[in-house]
């Protein structure tokens, strides 16, 4: 799976009553997938993975795979303190057909997390995981670092493709890059113009039979229904590509682009995706100047919603920039009246 580009790491909206919202993932995911991101990881961080339970945490991959265009790379967050639930919601994200799975280290158990315990870990799931995986460093919410000198190892197994890495430390992207620059290379399948294709564009979802009536019979009066035309094949080719880092600081697109990652997910394109993806594609276009007022402008809404706010933040933000966000799940607060309005005057400029 080609993992190059931005991707949004979505909220997962809840009722006032802290029900699952689930029309409003719909709605979030359709609406992201109109734009020009890469994809949307679903159930990261900013998704509060970590408050729901595993049924829950279905639902959500189902509902959300099933609102997302086929184009759009779908990455789920399946990370859980056991190789065995690991595995099993990796399996559920397989069967909604979802691309890759984000898998962070285990936590509660952080001191006797040697580099063998996670090694032995990553190269479980990743052994038994029916889609590819991409090892998570969130050292803001796991309190260790997965070493460089592991994730150099990991990156030769045939089923680890890439690596989230949120640590905010650029020289740490550009040290990852350097160590997996001999990991083994991979064929991906792209489209004509090396775009990702994903699991959705190569199976799409059959339509159930009687429910397509002809244009023409409809202008003859004969409304008979047949089944749908078969979906058009798509047209692809392949790419060699190495293993794949990505960041998760906001802050720090450009300067990791720059570093040698092949693109970002980050929390802070769930409420302005399109500011986001302005970066990348100036940094495509090799417009070095613009690239930089594009990270600019973001620097402030990253560093105070996101970094500060956090979920709570996130959340009124994407209500306030046309997602839905809603409330967080206890034990996490809402935000004052005091700083809604600081976010409202963050977005002021950078409204999608």
């Amino acid at each position: 799976m080609l993992l190059d580009g931005i991707f949004a790491a979505v909220t997962t909206p809840f009722y006032s009553d802290e029900r699952i919202y689930f029309r409003k993932i719909e709605a979030n995911m359709a609406r992201y997938s109109r734009g020009l991101l890469a994809g949307m990881l679903v159930l990261g961080s900013t998704g509060e993975a970590v408050m729901l339970d595993d049924e829950e945490s279905r639902q959500v991959l189902r509902i959300a795979a099933g609102a997302s265009a086929p184009e759009k790379i779908l990455i789920a967050g399946v990370g859980r303190e056991s190789v065995g639930a690991t595995v099993s919601l990796a399996e559920a994200a397989a069967e909604y057909r979802y691309d890759a799975i984000l898998v962070r280290p285990p936590s509660y158990y952080a001191g006797q997390m040697s580099p063998a315990a996670v090694r032995n870990y990553f190269e479980s799931v990743a052994d038994r995981s029916p889609l590819p995986v991409v090892l998570y460093n969130i050292p803001k919410f796991v309190p260790y670092q997965i070493p460089i000198e592991l994730v150099a190892e990991l990156a030769g197994h045939p089923n680890i493709i890439g690596i989230k890495d949120s640590s905010g430390s650029v020289e740490r992207i550009e040290q990852t890059v350097a160590a997996t620059q001999t990991a083994p290379r991979r064929t991906v399948m792209v489209t004509p113009i090396f775009e990702a294709v994903t699991a959705r564009m190569l199976t799409p979802v059959s339509k159930p039979e009687g429910d397509f009536v002809p244009a023409g019979d409809l202008a003859g009066g004969a409304a008979v229904a047949t089944a749908a035309p078969p979906a058009p094949a798509i047209k692809t080719r392949t790419k060699e590509v190495g293993f794949q880092v990505l960041s998760g600081a906001g802050s720090k697109v450009l300067a990791s682009l720059d570093a040698g990652a092949s693109g970002a997910i980050l929390g802070v394109a769930a409420f302005v995706p399109q500011a986001c993806v302005e970066i990348y594609l100036a940094w495509k276009d090799h417009d070095s100047q613009l690239a930089g007022d594009k990270q600019a402008r973001i620097l402030a809404a990253n560093s105070r919603i996101v970094n500060e706010l956090g979920i709570a933040g996130m959340k009124y933000a994407c209500d306030f920039n046309g997602f839905y966000g809603g409330r967080t799940r206890s034990p996490l607060l809402g935000l004052s009246a005091e700083e809604k309005s600081e976010v409202e005057s963050l977005l002021a400029g950078i409204r999608n």
